[in-house]
């Protein structure tokens, strides 16, 4: 009974905290720690003490693989070289030299048994950073390099902590430390490729939602069992599980398994991640007791804590900027891979957040080491000094710094162009399939209603002010409308018990799923940035009709004669660049714009929406 009002309460906490943190635009995961601090001292709460096994057998490993799904491995891979001098040579640097400081500061310590605080204290949080990177809108690069190093960082660390322990037990060598870190990067990477082979087979054959979603949410564990039973890195095994499984799954079959998989993981991530910060600050009180009957004396202790703090503060610049710069000395590197500017690593440097891993991973040095409780105490305030310091400030450095993240009006004329693109495609495909006893209706349907989808990532390209008044956007508000009305009307006949359950609920199920996709589109409209991209990437190429297009400025109050002569409506407007002619977008009624190209030839046109100069190649399907 206790245990079921712990969790209640857990997860009543959680959700309240996080809705709170959203509504004052405060990061939840600090807002978490604290209410997890003044939790600790009330005299109600009951003491918690946090199980090791449950953070890096329960918590990390599903943590990291719900990360490493949504990870991209193409963005891993071509920025390999800065998240591996990250994840393994900051980690293993920072163990060895936070050690070496900590065995300065307290000589009565073992210097095992503080290079293995040092190991505790070496990686950054896998959630926090990029929960924070994400919030605050840095690059894209940047988010990448912090998501890449929190995936690998804990299998490096966890590797150094384990030989530490090795070594306060009894003597081992070099050589045995070398054989241990291969096994356990070698094991773990032939594991995490064994588990994902056969998990991806699996599910192709499995069209069972339920059992395609159940075999997804036990991957983990699929992966760490086996790779921690040969001494290899567990945490490396679900890592990479989860990279290939992210990277495969969108070419499975089964979209309505890829959906359940994704929302089921957005849940237990969710709740898990944010729990962890909770149980982060209930271990305040706790720790804070076990250290005050130490025979190095209070006030000698707590200064040593913050020395180690500093420490963890200075190390990070300290190998952040070097490893930067000093590979791009290199030809071959500087021409492959420009440096950066200075901001980027400065960014990187503060996003060095420790977090739960820490805590659990203190708590695994044998219980009879000595002066453990303060190893545990100094855990404890360099991931609540980190939290605090580098969580509070990061945002404010990112805007002094003048950082700009990814630009909405950019990423959303690609995603309209990429639509475009496979529009066409499935168009192509319609028409190969196509035969001659096919229905007219049938095939004009399907058509229009791929169309359709296409030109709504269109429309959202217009005036802001015009987004409620685009079809696509009209569309979704009447269908929603109709839904409910449909939905209430099945809710009368199921009171009545004229209908069998099943029926019912087959019909209703039917109407949430068409609600969620009208609900994506709405979400997708009222995010949507002001206008289109400049300088946007040509996704498709380079196009010989885009580059001899002669600019043309866009004529104020332009308007499209058409519209005006046949008594239509635009929703947008495009000019000609061949002859400045103005019509309407492929959204409006009469599309103009594409059939002044048809009569033409005119292979070229811009927008002339505000803050749009995009161009479009009718000919070649090409965005410039």
């Amino acid at each position: 009974m206790e245990i079921a009002l712990g969790l209640l309460v857990l997860v009543a906490v959680v959700c309240a905290g996080s809705a709170l943190g959203r509504k004052l635009n405060i990061s939840v995961p600090l807002l978490l720690v604290l209410a997890g601090v003044v939790g600790s001292f009330l005299p109600f709460v009951p003491e918690i003490e946090l199980n090791p096994e449950l953070v890096l057998v329960g918590l990390l490993p599903p943590l990291l693989y719900a990360a490493a799904l949504r990870t991209s491995l193409f963005d891993f891979s071509s920025n390999r070289r800065s998240i591996g001098l990250l994840s393994v040579g900051y980690v293993i640097f920072g163990t060895i030299t936070v050690g070496y400081v900590v065995w300065w500061l307290f000589p009565e310590i073992p210097l095992a048994a503080a290079i293995a605080l040092g190991a505790v204290v070496a990686p950054p949080d896998a959630v926090a950073a990029t929960s924070i990177a994400r919030k605050v809108g840095m690059p894209r690069r940047i988010v990448t390099i912090l998501e890449g190093e929190s995936l690998v960082n804990d299998a490096t660390a966890l590797i150094c902590l384990r030989a530490a322990i090795a070594a306060i037990s009894g003597t081992v060598s070099v050589a045995a430390i070398v054989g241990d870190f291969l096994l356990a990067v070698g094991g773990g990477l032939a594991v995490g490729i064994a588990a994902a082979y056969v998990l991806t087979e699996l599910r192709k054959r499995i069209r069972n939602v339920p059992i395609n979603t159940s075999t997804s949410l036990v991957a983990p564990l699929v992966a760490y069992l086996p790779a921690e039973a040969i001494h290899a890195s567990g945490v490396l095994a679900v890592v990479v599980t989860g990279l290939i499984m992210g990277t495969k799954a969108p070419s499975m079959p089964n979209g309505a398994a890829r959906l359940s998989q994704r929302s089921n993981w957005n849940t237990v991530q969710f709740l898990l991640e944010n729990a962890v910060f909770l149980l982060i600050g209930l271990q305040v009180r706790s720790i804070v007791d076990g250290v005050q009957d130490d025979s190095l004396g209070a006030g000698r202790i707590w200064i040593g804590c913050v020395v180690i703090l500093l420490a963890v503060l200075i190390l990070r610049p300290v190998w952040v900027f070097p490893v930067t710069y000093l590979p791009r000395l290199i030809p071959a590197v500087r021409r492959n891979d420009p440096p950066p500017p200075w901001q980027f690593p400065a960014i990187v440097s503060w996003a060095g957040m420790r977090g739960v891993v820490t805590l659990a991973a203190v708590l695994v040095l044998p219980e009879d080491l000595e002066h453990r409780s303060v190893l545990i105490l100094a855990a404890l305030v360099v991931v609540g000094g980190t939290l605090t310091l580098q969580g509070f400030t990061l945002p404010a450095l990112v805007r002094a710094l003048r950082v700009q993240g990814p630009d909405q009006r950019e990423d959303a004329l690609n995603k309209a162009s990429l639509m475009q693109v496979a529009t066409a495609a499935g168009v192509a495909r319609l028409q190969e399939l196509g035969t001659e006893n096919d229905p007219p209706e049938v095939l004009a349907m399907l058509k229009r209603r791929t169309q359709e989808r296409g030109l709504a990532a269109w429309e959202r390209l217009g005036r802001p002010s015009a987004e409620t008044s685009t079809p696509s956007a009209r569309y979704a508000q009447l269908r929603l409308a109709m839904l409910e009305a449909e939905r209430a009307k099945v809710l009368e006949l199921r009171r009545g018990g004229e209908y069998a359950q099943e029926v019912l609920s087959d019909v209703l199920e039917r109407l949430d799923v068409e609600e969620s996709m009208l609900d994506v589109a709405l979400d997708e409209v009222d995010t949507a940035g002001e206008g289109g991209g400049e300088g946007i990437a040509r996704p498709g190429g380079v196009c010989g009709h885009l580059e001899s297009a002669r600019p043309r400025e866009a004529p104020a109050g332009a308007f499209c004669e058409d519209c005006l002569r046949e008594g239509t409506t635009p929703v947008h407007l495009r000019m000609c660049l061949a002859c400045g002619n103005v019509g309407c977008c492929d959204s409006s009624p009469a599309t103009h714009a594409s059939r002044h190209f048809a009569s033409t030839g005119h292979p070229v046109m811009r927008s002339i929406e505000p803050g749009e100069d995009w161009r479009w190649c009718y000919r070649d399907d090409l965005l410039g």
